[in-house]
């Protein structure tokens, strides 16, 4: 079964809008992982926009299932990921002022400062994972830098399956087929959501983990949290 990992990034926004502590991220947390839901993912900023380095601290002790932390690897988030050891950490090429992902690695012109910066998460235990498109060259970049694992940017595939288009999929697929094929994991995100996971996940051999956030979190308003964890764990299988 590929691993649901929930991105609380926007239960964090909803709180930062108001001031004070509601909704409670940590308690978000442990909630989403009562529910089923295989991990929890945040994605701290160098704006403290919605989660906080502080938060990524104090969600560390209340995380029992797989915490992934995901970033651009300037000093002050490599500091944070060091002191608090997540599970994993996802390295994604964010400008400073990045509204949200927008792009992978371009692992071929970045390879040393890739290659220096998983050396150094690895050597303290923790898995490694790079944001990168579905282009093979990226793939097989990613593997020479030493990472564990690649993270599979969607957003493209989300966009073109919402217009009917499924033959979106295929580059995914080739992807995943490379991955596996030169032994490295898989994991994917962005846009991902009820409509599409099921038909993403039945198309690509080996999907470890995804990790939803905005539609998720969108999905449950509706919904209600614990159910749409259910649902997409349903979809998962």
């Amino acid at each position: 079964m590929t691993k649901l990992s929930v991105n609380i990034n926007k239960i964090a926004t909803l709180r930062n809008s108001r001031g004070g502590n509601t909704p409670n991220v940590v308690q978000f947390a442990k909630d989403v992982q009562r529910f089923g839901a295989q991990g929890v993912t945040v994605h701290p900023r160098p704006d403290e926009r919605h989660i906080r380095y502080q938060d990524t601290r104090d969600l560390k002790p209340e995380v029992y299932t797989e915490f992934n932390v995901e970033g651009n690897p300037i000093k002050s988030f490599m500091d944070l990921v060091l002191e608090v050891k997540p599970t994993q950490v996802t390295l994604v090429p964010d400008a400073v002022d990045a509204l949200t992902s927008n792009a992978g690695w371009d692992t071929i012109k970045h390879k040393d400062f890739l290659t220096e910066v998983i050396q150094e998460f690895n050597s303290h235990g923790i898995r490694t994972s790079i944001f990168v498109d579905p282009v093979l060259e990226m793939i097989e970049g990613a593997k020479l830098t030493g990472a564990d694992r690649i993270e599979l940017y969607t957003e493209s595939f989300a966009h073109q399956y919402s217009l009917g288009n499924e033959k979106a999929i295929i580059p995914f697929t080739e992807a995943a087929e490379l991955s596996n094929e030169i032994g490295i994991g898989i994991n994917a995100g962005h846009d991902l959501s009820l409509d599409n996971i099921k038909f993403f996940k039945d198309n690509i051999p080996g999907l470890l983990e995804v990790s939803i956030g905005h539609a998720l979190i969108a999905e449950s308003l509706y919904l209600g949290i614990e159910n749409v964890v259910q649902m997409y764990l349903q979809r998962l299988k």
